[in-house]
C-alpha cells in the first residue's frame, strides 16, 4: 500500500493505493474546509459495516433466504481527549423479506464470531455491540423485530 499528501505542507488530503491497485482519497479538514473524503475513522467504520454486511449477505443467500432491502448501520461512541480512540461501536443489521429471525441472528452471530476479520481487530481492543432490526414482508413497516446478538470485546465474546 502506497499513500500519497497532495499538499505535504498543509498535511490534510491524502491519497492511498490500496495492495490491490484501488484508490482511497482520506480527508480530516477542519469544519469548514472543502473536503475530499472520509476521515481515517470513517473509513474504519465503513470497513467493519462492509466485511459484516458481506458475510451476512452471504450466509443469507446460502440459508435461501429472500431478502428484499438490506442496510446496515454503524455508529461508535470516541474517546473525548487525544487520541480520540473508540470507546465502543454499535452494528445493527437491518433487513426487509422473507427472511427468518433465526436465520438472521445465525447470520450476524457467525460473522460477529467468526467470519469477519475487521470486527475481529476492532474486538481486540473496543466493546462492540452486534444486533439486528428484521421487517418480515416487502416493506418496512413500523419498529420491525429487533433483538441484540452478541457483543465482542476484549473480554471475549457474550452471546444475546
Amino acid at each position: 500500500m502506497q499513500a500519497t499528501f497532495l499538499d505535504p505542507a498543509s498535511g490534510w488530503s491524502l491519497d492511498a493505493v490500496t495492495q490491490s491497485g484501488f484508490g482511497v482519497s482520506f480527508d480530516t479538514a477542519n469544519a469548514g474546509d472543502a473536503r475530499r473524503g472520509p476521515s481515517p475513522t470513517e473509513v474504519v467504520l465503513a470497513a467493519l459495516a462492509g466485511c459484516t454486511a458481506m458475510d451476512v449477505a452471504s450466509i443469507l443467500r446460502k440459508k435461501r433466504q429472500r431478502v428484499v432491502d438490506y442496510k446496515i448501520a454503524v455508529s461508535a461512541e470516541r474517546a473525548d481527549e487525544d487520541p480520540t480512540v473508540f470507546l465502543s461501536i454499535v452494528v445493527e443489521h437491518q433487513v426487509v423479506g422473507d427472511v427468518e429471525a433465526e436465520a438472521v441472528r445465525r447470520a450476524v452471530e457467525l460473522s460477529a464470531t467468526r467470519y469477519c476479520p475487521v470486527s475481529a481487530m476492532l474486538s481486540a481492543s473496543v466493546t462492540i455491540e452486534h444486533r439486528y432490526r428484521l421487517w418480515p414482508g416487502e416493506e418496512r413497516v413500523g419498529d420491525g423485530l429487533a433483538a441484540r446478538v452478541a457483543v465482542t470485546g476484549p473480554g471475549g465474546v457474550r452471546l444475546g
